[in-house]
């Protein structure tokens, strides 16, 4: 009896000494919280997102809210696949820095792996929670701003050592498929940023504006990004009482004809962007609509310099419709990038809403496609999640939805190009200028004395419909 004993007890410690081996061999599968002993390091590679699977296409009849229902992304839509077309990416400023705070209140989320700080540490861990999310996500870029993704420092040699030490991390993490779709630098909520930065009436604030974007760039650059975006968020001013705005635009001008010098000389080959800004209740802004900021470009000779970066929200802010400003982006051959998002037409400021009108999705896309696709720009996701929305799963529900949006934005885009009517439709409307006498006008050949002779020939023109309602049950009968 006292045999069987020993011999039970030795297999129960064999048993509990395999246990012990296996389970510390493993990698840490603890959620990444403050309760968490994996939090502690900046070296912890356990699951940010645990019980997130890798989001896979499962198509329109799913039910399963972790699923793609529209975005397939190594399908081949009009020749190229959907990944092509679409360039996705994460910003890292919304989805990773994002609070739930507003205008009218404080924070309402904090992600379980934050601890409340602006540390080092806590920003090498955000940077771990980003790759993962892009990872389960599937999609192969991401955005930042420098002091999203790092802290600032008492001097620029500290904050660029700061950026280093990050964006070093960060080149580990995202290996060789992901890359950032574009970087930039913050210059913006900084106090000494109050009177603009490019555009402010301090020569040092200029100074170290341009030392910021200097190594904004660089790290861009060493990190593949494909594009760099300016967004002039101080860039204005508050009365022209005490404003020369005229030196100011030249300012800026100045500093964008120093971006694209420096581009050269390091070598990067992505585009320059520059992001137009409507009104704001911050102060008047300086990038306008898209067509100003065309016209910005050109007067200063920075036309093959830059692109524009179209954010879908500042659009209708300016009193315009996204589609618009991508068509007036795309027929100055400017369209490089978009901001992927949308706000409430019943409040009147930047509310960076994830894009959920299929409508909207799909004439975006019509102008895409005439475009020949975005690369190297994409859609970039400058969307956060609703003040109310406070789980994990939130962030990847978001992502979905907006990614499938545009998805079926694509889907029947291609299917009104393919189907012809609304092409045809519009080729009809204007086929009066494909006569000898409109192919004349549209070279620049006729002069006003013939078109005078014949306005005599011809008499009272007569005025076909254009058909809007036909284009508009055309354009409902394929959503």
């Amino acid at each position: 009896m006292m045999e069987a004993q020993k011999i039970l007890l030795l297999l129960l410690l064999c048993l509990n000494l395999v246990s012990s081996l296996v389970i510390a061999g493993a990698p840490p599968t603890c959620a990444a919280n403050l309760d968490s002993k994996c939090a502690d390091s900046d070296e912890w590679k356990g699951e940010f997102f645990p019980g997130i699977p890798k989001i896979k296409y499962e198509g329109p009849s799913s039910k399963n809210h972790l699923a793609f229902k529209w975005y397939n992304p190594e399908e081949v839509i009009l020749g190229k696949k959907m990944k092509d077309w679409m360039r996705f990416s994460v910003a890292f400023w919304h989805t990773f820095r994002g609070t739930g705070s507003d205008p009218f209140g404080v924070p309402t989320k904090s992600w379980p792996w934050e601890d409340g700080t602006n540390s080092m540490a806590m920003a090498k861990r955000r940077m771990r929670a980003n790759f993962e999310f892009i990872d389960k996500l599937g999609v192969d870029f991401w955005c930042f701003h420098d002091r999203d993704i790092a802290p600032d420092g008492e001097t620029l040699k500290e904050a660029n050592a700061n950026l280093d030490e990050v964006v070093a991390l960060a080149k580990e993490l995202q290996g060789t498929k992901v890359r950032p779709l574009w970087g930039t630098a913050q210059l913006f909520s900084h106090p000494r940023y109050m009177h603009g930065a490019a555009t402010s009436s301090e020569v040092a604030v200029y100074a170290y504006a341009a030392a910021q974007v200097k190594k904004a760039m660089e790290v861009t650059h060493y990190l593949g990004g494909e594009n760099y975006v300016f967004w002039g968020g101080r860039e204005g001013y508050q009365s022209l009482l005490n404003t020369d705005m005229g030196r100011e635009i030249d300012h800026m001008a100045n500093f964008f004809e120093s971006a694209a010098a420096y581009k050269k000389k390091i070598g990067f080959k992505g585009n320059l962007l520059i992001e137009p800004k409507p009104q704001e209740p911050t102060k008047h802004q300086y990038d306008w609509d898209a067509a100003t900021a065309a016209n910005f470009l050109r007067k200063y000779g920075l036309i093959n310099d830059f692109k524009l970066n179209i954010e879908c929200n500042h659009a209708t802010l300016s009193g315009h419709s996204c589609h618009h400003d991508i068509e007036t982006a795309r027929l100055n051959g400017l369209l490089g990038n978009i901001d992927a998002n949308t706000g409430d037409p019943q409040v009147g400021w930047d509310t960076d809403q994830f894009l959920t009108d299929i409508g909207e999705a799909t004439l975006i896309m019509l102008s895409v496609i005439k475009n020949g696709g975005l690369a190297p720009g994409g859609f970039n996701f400058d969307a956060k999640l609703r003040r109310e929305s406070t789980d994990v799963e939130d962030l990847f529900i978001a992502h979905i939805v907006g990614m499938d949006t545009v998805a079926r934005g694509l889907r029947t885009a291609a299917k009104l190009i393919e189907d012809g009517s609304l092409p045809e439709l519009v080729r009809k409307r204007y086929q009066s200028f494909d006569s000898e006498i409109g192919q004349k006008i549209e070279a620049g050949k006729a002069d006003f004395e013939m078109l005078e002779k014949k306005a005599m020939e011809w008499g009272e023109p007569k005025v076909p419909s254009a058909k809007q309602e036909l284009a508009e049950m055309i354009f409902q009968s394929a959503i």
